[in-house]
């Protein structure tokens, strides 16, 4: 599958918006990528996660993990291709935790999978976790990396969408000196959302 082709997907979804957003990093960008727009179509999301375990078949991969809440999804699909079991982390009094009795053994061969990239944060929170643990992390798999080649894992990577999209400080943000109205987008920033 071609960048081209996972770009299109995401835009004939809906999930590649325009405007003025507030990210989950804080930062500002005149650019969004609504991943739920995809998440919500089993056959898309299926596709996708059928190419990110692709990239990592014949590395005997046992367990796949990401962040709550995409990172649920694309754990099972991806580890159902791959024959492995599927994990997430979620937040626990602020920080990364694997909860509900998730248990990985120390050497265990974990792959990391997100949906969307800018800063990387949530990644290397699920890596210091893994860290902590033991775990053998074989690579990370993402959905999208708008990054612009910022985030770095020091791991394999594969993102089936690499997108060069400006975000800004809010400081330094011209979408705000123009006076376009701000959106909060984002799991963190949704009612109910926790920081």
């Amino acid at each position: 599958m071609t960048e081209a082709e996972v770009l299109q997907i995401f835009k004939d979804a809906g999930a590649y918006l325009e405007g003025h957003f507030l990210l989950t990093s804080g930062k500002h960008s005149g650019h969004y990528v609504e991943k739920f727009q995809v998440l919500q179509y089993p056959e898309l999301t299926e596709k996708l996660c059928g190419e990110l375990a692709a990239r990592f078949q014949g590395q005997n991969i046992q367990t796949v993990v990401g962040p709550a809440t995409g990172g649920i999804i694309l754990s099972q699909l991806v580890a159902r291709k791959l024959g492995a079991r599927a994990l997430f982390t979620e937040r626990e009094n602020g920080q990364m935790a694997l909860r509900r009795g998730f248990q990985i053994q120390p050497g265990e061969r974990v792959l990391v999978v997100e949906d969307i990239v800018t800063t990387g944060g949530s990644v290397h929170e699920v890596l210091a976790v893994l860290s902590e643990l033991e775990a053998d992390v074989v690579g990370v798999g993402l959905l999208v990396d708008r990054s612009g080649g910022k985030a770095n894992f020091n791991l394999p990577t594969e993102a089936l969408l690499h997108l060069s999209i400006p975000v800004y400080e809010p400081s330094d943000c011209p979408l705000c000196k123009n006076g376009i109205p701000l959106t909060q987008r984002g799991s963190r920033y949704l009612k109910g959302g926790k920081s």
